[in-house]
C-alpha cells in the first residue's frame, strides 16, 4: 500500500484516463464478445480512480465551492437548452473551469455535469460514457492552460556606471501560461475537443450496440459519419459559448482565486 501511496497523482491520472480508450482498442482487435460489459467496468473503474485521487488531495471547502457551482451551471444550461439538439454549454463551461481552476477541476465539473444533468434526461449504461468525455474535455483545457512560454527579457538602464548600457540578467525571464499569450488557442481547442467528444461516444455505441466485430469497417464508418453532423454542432456551440462566456467569467474567477486564496 505504501508504494502505491508514492506513485505520483499525474501517474494515476494518466492510468485512468489511457485505460478506457485502450481497453476499446482491444476489444476491437481481438473481437470480444462482451464488449459493452467489459468497457463499461473499465469506465467506472477510471472514473474511481480519477474521483480517489481528487478527495485524496484533501481539497478546503472554499477550493471545492467554484468546481460544484460551475458544474450546476453547466448541468443547468444543459437542461435549459434541451430542446436543441447538441447545442449545448456543458464543454464551454468545463473548459473554462480547466483553464481558471486546473485540469483536475476541469475534469470534475465535466463529469459532474453530465451525472446531474443526466436525472433529468435519464441515467443509463451511457451516464459514465458522458462523464468520461466531458471530463475529458475540462482535463485538456487544464493541461493547455498548464503550458508556459518565457516572456521576454526586462531590460534596464545600469545608472550607476554613468552609461546607458542595458542589461539583462537570468532573473528578469519569467514564465506566463501560453494560453494567456494567446488566448484565441481556446476557440480551436473548443472545437477539436467536442468532435473527441463524439468520438468516444460514438465508440462506445458501435461497441456496446453494433458489435464493431459484425458490422466491420463499413458500419463503424457509417456510425460516425451519421453523427459528424451533430458533433460538428456541438463543437460549433461550443466556440459560441466560449465567445460569450469566456473572457469574462476567466477574468471574475481569477479575481475570485485571488481573492479567496483557491488552489
Amino acid at each position: 500500500m505504501r508504494a502505491f501511496a508514492k506513485i505520483p497523482t499525474c501517474v494515476w491520472e494518466a492510468i485512468s484516463i489511457i485505460a478506457t480508450p485502450a481497453v476499446l482498442v482491444a476489444c476491437a482487435l481481438l473481437r470480444i464478445e462482451q464488449t459493452a460489459l467489459l468497457s463499461f467496468a473499465v469506465v467506472m473503474l477510471s472514473l474511481g480512480v480519477f474521483f480517489a485521487g481528487y478527495e485524496a488531495s484533501a481539497p478546503r471547502l472554499r477550493d471545492i465551492m467554484p468546481t460544484v457551482v460551475l458544474a450546476a451551471l453547466a448541468a443547468a444550461g444543459r437542461i435549459l437548452f434541451a430542446p436543441i439538439p447538441d447545442f449545448k454549454p456543458v464543454s464551454a463551461i468545463a473548459i473554462i473551469a480547466g483553464v481558471a481552476f486546473g485540469r483536475k477541476s476541469g475534469f470534475m465539473v465535466g463529469s459532474l455535469a453530465a451525472l446531474a444533468s443526466n436525472f433529468f434526461f435519464g441515467q443509463g449504461a451511457w451516464t459514465p460514457w458522458q462523464m468520461y468525455a466531458w471530463g475529458l474535455v475540462g482535463y485538456g483545457a487544464g493541461l493547455l492552460a498548464e503550458l508556459r512560454m518565457p516572456k521576454r527579457p526586462q531590460v534596464h538602464t545600469n545608472k550607476e556606471k554613468g552609461n546607458d548600457k542595458v542589461e539583462e540578467t537570468e532573473k528578469d525571464v519569467q514564465a506566463t501560461r501560453a494560453i494567456d499569450a494567446h488566448p484565441i488557442v481556446i476557440y480551436p481547442y473548443g472545437f477539436l475537443s467536442c468532435l473527441g467528444y463524439g468520438f468516444i461516444l460514438n465508440a462506445w455505441s458501435i461497441l456496446s450496440f453494433y458489435h464493431a466485430q459484425a458490422s466491420g469497417l463499413a458500419g463503424v464508418l457509417a456510425v460516425y459519419a451519421a453523427a459528424l453532423p451533430f458533433d460538428v454542432l456541438h463543437g460549433v456551440a461550443t466556440v459560441v459559448f466560449l465567445l460569450a462566456l469566456y473572457r469574462p467569467w476567466t477574468r471574475k474567477l481569477r479575481r475570485t482565486k485571488a481573492k479567496f486564496g483557491l488552489r
